[in-house]
């Protein structure tokens, strides 16, 4: 009765607001009439006996759908959730159970969860026919596909569609089994960030204009529970200067101008760490440190960084059970087998999901412009065959110049340094301007894209160091930045509204500005070259330090790269715990 209640209100804000409901354009008069969405059809159900789910596919999720490949959603509700009644002609009229309990939900307190698989931040298209969820109905969650545009489309398209589902999915609330209040997301890669993004940006007025322009139910919130990201390609304002201050010791080959400008950007990082307000575990705000060794090497942001990397470690040393195999692919840890593993950030790794419906701008840093120098070397240290003991394992890391220390009394390691780490393990992968390239060529500059599919610049850090060196790339960088697109916004804008940083920092101006998740479940695999440890870390601790964040449950995976990283047990088996002990919190 409290469901249908609140439903009523939020249909009575609706009947108030209407703007974002209308089929008429944003230029029709106010007196014009104005058509809302139609609630769910009870009547419209379908069952499959093999797994006991009904459903219902293609459902239209806003008013103004750009492409309805994508912009449409598929809800699928375990079976105990309702009392159905055979209309004979395959479909089903259903009303909600309340009463029967399914796992440990009922029909409405079911956490709803809704997949993001957009690696590369490519497409992730609507379903068309029944897909067995299994895993999740059994469990009593109710499975929630929606899609969404790609890269192609430009940012913000992918988390505006995600938005705007969330929105009907509240909408629709008091015929649908599950509760909008509880609603979880979860992706890797690309998805892992926009469903960072999601988690971050709830009811955040920068989306507004986005979530008109497509007919988005308005007058809801499009806010989120909690946020599951594996290995999250996000705080994309800062990314190239992460990248090269964390990897670029194991560049060669650059010419004088290129390793000007790998110095800059790793001079930049530092100088947005000790300007963020980053906050450790003791609630001491991190900063970096001139060192001399390596630029920027130094500080209490680096020796964070250097207590997570030994925590990987030590966390595989207390898992792993010797003798140890590194040849097995078995060997959940992977000590150090999968050495960054995974596909470029512009390319869907296998299996990973569907890409954007045009592939053109699907270049991987290895198919840059010939005028750029192919700088990437790849890491040092292969580790295979048996170990027979920890210690075994911890020579064979320091098999080329010790870098690793191991008290046997306490199976605990230290390391001496990040640099030796990133040697062995993390070295880079992507040529200069890793997620901002030179050419624009990379995934993320289709991301900042205008919607043609074509690639522009983003990074005012690098524009700016470029801009002061003279160099020949200086006027493009500067030129795309100064763009506007459909709605007026510049670059810098669409940057913010993809960085969950902008919303979680004090020294931010989105701070305090959206609705942020409650729940958090970060994990990544130390190993992958695919960004720089500094995002996952700096997510989790700005997430830690957040009023209102009740969760955040961060790890890095020793030995795995860019991948669902877990230390045991499967990834959805260990989604789908997280998410029934956010729901007993």
């Amino acid at each position: 009765m409290k469901k249908k209640v609140l439903a009523l209100i939020m249909v009575m804000v609706l009947a108030i607001s209407l703007g974002a409901c209308s089929c008429s354009s944003s230029s029709s008069s106010s007196s014009e009439s104005v058509k809302a969405f139609a609630q769910l059809d009870k009547a419209a159900w379908k069952y499959n006996s093999d797994d006991d789910v009904y459903y219902q596919i293609g459902l239209t999720y806003c008013e103004k759908a750009v492409d309805t490949d994508y912009e449409t959603l598929a809800i699928f509700v375990p079976g105990g959730y309702m009392n159905a009644t055979d209309n004979g002609n395959g479909t089903f009229t259903c009303e909600i159970n309340s009463d029967n309990k399914v796992g440990n939900y009922t029909a409405g307190n079911a956490p709803i969860v809704m997949p993001i698989n957009t690696p590369g931040y490519s497409a992730m298209e609507a379903l068309t026919s029944y897909s067995s969820y299994t895993d999740y109905t059994k469990e009593g969650l109710v499975y929630v596909h929606a899609g969404c545009r790609g890269r192609d489309a430009g940012a913000p398209a992918g988390v505006t569609d995600l938005k705007a589902a969330v929105r009907f999915l509240r909408y629709i609330d008091a015929n649908m089994p599950g509760s909008c209040d509880n609603i979880f997301t979860f992706g890797m890669s690309g998805g892992g960030a926009q469903s960072a993004l999601m988690g971050a940006t709830g009811d955040s007025s920068l989306y507004e204009p986005y979530l008109t322009a497509i007919g988005a139910v308005s007058g809801v919130s499009d806010a989120v529970a909690g946020s599951m990201c594996w290995c999250p390609i996000t705080n994309l304002d800062t990314a190239d200067e992460a990248y090269e201050w964390m990897m670029a010791s194991t560049r060669s080959g650059l010419s004088e101008e290129e390793q000007t400008i790998s110095n800059e950007l790793a001079k930049s990082f530092a100088t947005y760490i000790n300007k963020a307000g980053i906050k450790g575990d003791n609630g001491g705000v991190l900063t970096l440190s001139e060192s001399s060794d390596g630029i920027y090497q130094a500080g209490t942001y680096y020796d964070y960084m250097k207590t997570v990397i030994e925590g990987s470690l030590n966390n595989f040393l207390s898992d792993t059970t010797f003798p140890y195999d590194a040849s097995s692919s078995s060997s959940k840890g992977n000590g150090g087998g999968n050495r960054g593993g995974g596909a470029p950030s512009g390319e869907a790794p296998s299996g990973e999901g569907p890409s954007d419906k045009s592939k053109s701008s699907d270049t991987s840093s290895a198919e840059a412009n010939d005028n750029i120098t192919r700088n990437n070397t790849s890491s040092s240290l292969s580790l295979s065959g048996t170990y027979n003991t920890p210690q075994e394992y911890i020579d064979a890391l320091n098999a080329n110049g010790t870098w690793v220390t191991y008290d046997a009394s306490t199976n605990k390691a230290t390391i001496s340094d990040i640099k030796s780490f990133v040697g062995a393990f993390k070295s880079a992968s992507k040529n200069l301007g890793a997620f901002d390239q030179l050419d624009a060529s990379q995934g993320e500059n289709t991301l900042f894209g205008y919607g043609d599919g074509s690639g522009a610049h983003f990074d005012k850090y690098l524009a700016e160091i470029l801009t002061n060196m003279g160099s020949q790339y200086a006027s493009s960088y500067n030129s795309d930045l100064a763009k506007k697109d459909s709605v007026g916004n510049t670059v810098d804008v669409r940057v913010n509204m993809y960085n969950p940083m902008y919303y979680l920092l004090e020294s931010e101006q989105g701070h305090n500005t959206s609705k942020v998740a409650k729940y958090w479940r970060i994990r990544t695999g130390i190993a992958q070259s695919d960004c720089a440890l500094s995002t996952e870390m700096n997510l989790s601790l700005a997430l830690k330090n957040y009023t209102g964040v009740e969760n955040v449950d961060f790890e890095t995976v020793w030995g795995q790269g860019h991948t669902e990283a877990e230390r045991t047990g499967s990834s959805t088996d260990n989604f789908i715990k997280w998410v029934n002990t956010c729901m007993t919190r």
